[in-house]
């Protein structure tokens, strides 16, 4: 996936965490306290918080107390998606609670860790891990959905619609919680995105602002686009009704696709038309929208 990239320093940490999710997955792994020194993309947001913290120390009340007072890329997140989202109709201890037990019995660790990393692979104004967690709406907006998504498949749909509403409010992003989001999802700028109940968005997924992923009438059914693994979805681009956008695809910026995209194809225009290959192997990685 990555190799047509020049490396990083930071790459080798995803390496190292992509082999410690094979040991999880082969029942060999301990739990999340056990392994955290093998957990590098923790360990390097708290050392790129130290740093921080020397560099800026009038920003020390909030990094102590969104990083370096937590012991877990999980407490992190939950402190920062409860303190995001409290409000007078709910306090922040509570949200706190709820966002815990979403976490602590849930996925969204994992899928957490892999959208920080894709966010400072893709984003050339992302200079660290902890830009994401402290600054960049998009990153949070998406890890607080994954705390309704969880809501929902729990079965508490009141308190998920609750936390759509605040998602809206407080990031002008409007993600149904029932809908279905993979990992590795980066969301640049993240304003005015709209993504409908039953729209499905795969793995390695990245978007730019202004992109809906809609219905096409009132139906209440199937109605929502499905987001293969490795799209990139250009800025103001409208993807309507419930059609295939094929893995490895490019939708050009300001698009409107109204119909099925083949994988691996670019698509441009209103309404969108397929206009060539989808450029590389891996567009959402590479984030090249020139066409041509």
């Amino acid at each position: 996936m990555y190799r047509n990239m020049h490396r990083k320093p930071w790459q080798s940490a995803h390496f190292i965490y992509n082999e410690v999710l094979k040991l999880k997955d082969e029942g060999m792994a301990q739990t999340i306290a056990e392994v955290g020194v093998l957990d590098p993309v923790w360990n390097k947001v708290v050392t790129e918080a130290q740093f921080a913290l020397e560099k800026e120390p009038l920003l020390g009340a909030m990094i102590h107390s969104s990083i370096l007072h937590h012991s877990s890329l999980e407490q992190a997140l939950s402190y920062r998606i409860a303190l995001k989202l409290a409000s007078p109709e709910m306090p922040e201890q509570i949200l706190r609670e709820i966002s815990d037990h979403a976490i602590e019995k849930g996925y969204i660790g994992d899928f957490s860790r892999a959208d920080l990393v894709a966010v400072r692979e893709r984003d050339p104004a992302c200079h660290n891990l902890t830009q994401p967690l402290l600054f960049f709406k998009g990153f949070q907006a998406i890890q607080a959905y994954r705390v309704g998504h969880f809501l929902w498949i729990s079965g508490r749909k009141d308190l998920s619609y609750f936390f759509q509403s605040r998602i809206s409010e407080v990031f002008g992003i409007d993600i149904h919680p029932a809908a279905l989001i993979g990992k590795g999802i980066m969301i640049d700028h993240a304003h005015s995105i709209v993504i409908g109940e039953t729209a499905v968005v795969g793995n390695n997924v990245s978007m730019l602002h202004s992109v809906t992923l809609g219905g096409t009438g009132k139906q209440d059914d199937n109605r929502h686009p499905k987001i293969g693994d490795g799209v990139l979805i250009g800025a103001g681009a409208k993807v309507l009704g419930n059609i295939k956008v094929g893995h490895c695809s490019r939708i050009a910026a300001g698009s409107v696709v109204l119909h099925e995209v083949p994988p691996c194809k670019t698509v441009a225009g209103v309404p969108a038309k397929i206009v060539g290959t989808a450029g590389c192997d891996q567009p959402s990685v590479m984030m090249d929208q020139i066409l041509g």
